[in-house]
């Protein structure tokens, strides 16, 4: 029997590439000054580029954007650092998650998030879209010391909630990172697809409306 559902964080319950665009955006207008000669359009499209759907670090973007765009030597630091401290007022959830959420904990399932990432910017993430207390665990990858796809991750959430695996769901949009690793670690896995075609035997949904059906489904069969 499924008792806890858990869940991946970035483009998965946060909308990240609509929170990235809306932060770059404005990061440039906020700091315009700069980037003489350099249009919106590119530097938010450059940036999006090298950031790698999130799996680039800050850091090491920025120091390409400082060099490519011929920007001051400080302007690495003060971008990188703008960004840890602002991008979270521009955090996004997708569409439907909170009514998702309170069903399923109403349906009396525990739920969790496992995500990679800094603590700090994660938690500020996870604030952001105001979605904390609908969590029994968060398990964030730097405070833990391993990161997915390491099956050690999934373990520390599902002994935090006295759960054996096969007793968890896990939901999340990397399929290598989130979907296998979770079925490694012995979870059920749904993938949680954006704009790729799916072909697998894994469940997929886009949209959080599809997800309480497809959970159901997975109950009935493992019950």
């Amino acid at each position: 029997m499924i008792k806890a559902v858990l869940f991946d964080l970035d483009n998965t319950l946060l909308d990240r590439d609509e929170s990235i665009n809306r932060f770059i955006e404005s990061q440039y207008s906020r700091l315009k000054h700069m980037f003489v000669d350099i249009s919106q359009h590119y530097y938010v499209e450059r940036f999006i580029e090298l950031d790698n759907q999130g799996y680039e670090p800050k850091d090491k973007v920025y120091n390409v954007l400082t060099q490519e765009l011929s920007l001051p030597v400080f302007a690495k630091d003060l971008l990188y650092e703008d960004y840890m401290n602002n991008f979270h007022q521009y955090c996004v959830p997708f569409p439907h998650i909170f009514d998702t959420l309170s069903n399923l904990k109403q349906s009396g399932y525990q739920l969790g998030i496992i995500t990679n990432g800094l603590t700090d910017f994660q938690w500020a993430s996870i604030k952001a879209l105001r979605i904390e207390g609908f969590f029994n665990v968060i398990v964030i990858s730097e405070k833990e010391r391993i990161k997915k796809p390491n099956p050690k991750i999934f373990q520390r959430a599902l002994t935090s909630l006295q759960l054996l695996p096969e007793e968890a769901i896990f939901i999340g949009d990397h399929v290598e990172n989130d979907v296998k690793a979770a079925e490694n670690a012995g979870l059920h896995s749904i993938w949680k697809i954006r704009n790729q075609e799916a072909v697998c035997k894994f469940p997929t949904f886009s949209d959080f409306t599809e997800l309480i059906f497809i959970i159901d489904k997975l109950q009935f069969v493992n019950k």
